[in-house]
């Protein structure tokens, strides 16, 4: 699947522009192949070229590395996700369980950060689940019974605490988790491909358009070009399902954000001047909302079923006026021209919020559908995905696979109309959150 990003990504634009960059232009040979070039397939190939400094190992992506999902994201290195409590102690086994491989995940960013002196804006600053609705307080009572029965840290807020914090008084009620971290996106994924080993070959804007496995060698195809491997591992997330890998256990979704300018000195005293901050919705299709540090607020607030490659500019801006009536219902004070840029992104789902790790066939593999935690859960899966995929075994991994496996899906056309209607149900219910 051919796929065209638009340019308007803020966490993109604030890197220096690369200028190395290769596509595929003969046909090679090579002992692994790594689909997907985010946060899962730059750990994977990372991990790879350390276990085997000898063999040869391409990494491929349709478009830019890290400038698809990996970049394209809020920011969130999470901790929990919301759920509005459970009846059972087996339904809590299951949320220790992903809270577990959460966990991991920070753990293992914060490694790579710590081992190549990586500065992301990394703030553990933790992240507020707030609603305007104070119906919602139920929903958030519930959760803080059952982050309390797992130990994790947090508190409830109400209006005046939450407009003194965030500089707005639109939120009545808020859970504020201690464990989140906020992060600058493309900053992190630019690192993880600045420190790719010496035997990592990578490849870019070279889209797959189909495989097949030949006795014991694995044949893509590329526009004129074709790769043989011995093993491959898939990491294309939000496009596993265009590729035909578990296309009956993960769905793409497309979401549009935009980022305002930083603001004034006066812009940024008429909010109070507030620390740096990340809203989660209370209500699935509400808004995620973030202050940067360096005075800039992001919103995402759109959520659809649509062609996964490409998004017009035309869409696109019809979009960022959600984003501004968003900014404008939090910030009524702000300018009506504040925003800089906007852009599209896909997240890859799952029935039941599970995610991909898994051999596919003898030397296939396959890590992704994040659920919307790929910066965590992805480097992590892509390190333990590229164990596995060497036959070995790791706690890691035993953790990961301790987890619900995602649930079958139901075919086309019945999959796409069940997905809009259950967007569209979530949409009338957040509709005072956008």
């Amino acid at each position: 699947m051919e796929v065209t990003n638009d340019n308007g990504c803020s966490w993109v634009n604030d890197l220096i522009p690369r200028t190395n960059i290769k596509s595929l232009q003969l046909n090679e040979d090579c002992d692994w192949l790594i689909i997907g070039a985010g946060y899962t397939g730059l750990s994977a190939a990372r991990k790879l070229g350390q276990l085997y400094p000898k063999q040869k190992i391409i990494l491929v992506d349709a478009q830019l590395a890290g400038e698809g999902a990996s970049s394209r994201n809020s920011g969130y290195l999470v901790d929990t996700t919301l759920n509005d409590g459970f009846t059972s102690n087996k339904e809590l086994d299951n949320y220790k369980k992903k809270a577990d491989i959460y966990e991991l995940g920070i753990k293992f960013v914060k490694n790579f950060i710590n081992e190549y002196q990586v500065d992301c804006d990394w703030n553990e600053c933790g992240k507020y689940f707030a609603s305007s609705k104070k119906s919602d307080q139920t929903i958030l009572t519930n959760f803080s019974d059952t982050l309390s029965k797992l130990g994790f840290e947090h508190n409830i807020l109400s209006s005046n605490d939450l407009s003194n914090r965030l500089g707005t008084s639109f939120y009545n009620i808020a859970l504020h988790t201690k464990g989140g971290i906020l992060l600058h996106p493309g900053k992190l994924v630019r690192a993880m491909i600045d420190i790719l080993p010496n035997n990592v070959f990578l490849y870019e804007n070279s889209c797959l358009l189909d495989w097949s496995k030949v006795k014991d060698k694995i044949s893509c195809n590329f526009k004129n070009v074709k790769i043989n491997t011995n093993k491959i591992i898939f990491a294309t997330n939000g496009f596993l399902k265009s590729l035909g890998i578990k296309s009956n256990y993960n769905f793409p979704i497309t979401l549009t954000a935009s980022m305002t300018r930083s603001l004034t000195d006066e812009e940024f005293k008429s909010i109070g001047e507030p620390k740096e901050w990340g809203v989660l919705p209370v209500r699935p299709m509400g808004a995620t909302i973030r202050m940067t540090k360096d005075r800039r607020i992001l919103i995402r607030n759109t959520a659809e079923v649509r062609d996964p490659a490409k998004m017009s500019k035309k869409d696109l801006d019809t979009r960022s006026i959600n984003q501004k009536i968003g900014i404008k219902k939090r910030f009524p004070q702000l300018p009506d021209n504040i925003i800089q840029s906007s852009w599209s992104g896909i997240v890859s789902r799952t029935r039941n919020s599970s995610q991909i790790f898994e051999k596919i066939d003898e030397n296939i593999f396959a890590a992704g559908c994040y659920n919307g935690s790929g910066i965590g859960v992805g480097t992590l899966f892509g390190e333990q995905i590229a164990i596995k995929a060497s036959n070995e075994n790791t706690k890691e991994i035993e953790t990961i696979e301790a987890r619900n496996k995602p649930t079958w899906l139901p075919p086309q056309p019945f999959l796409n109309l069940g997905v809009k209607i259950r967007l569209i149900y979530e949409r009338l219910r957040a509709r005072s959150e956008i």
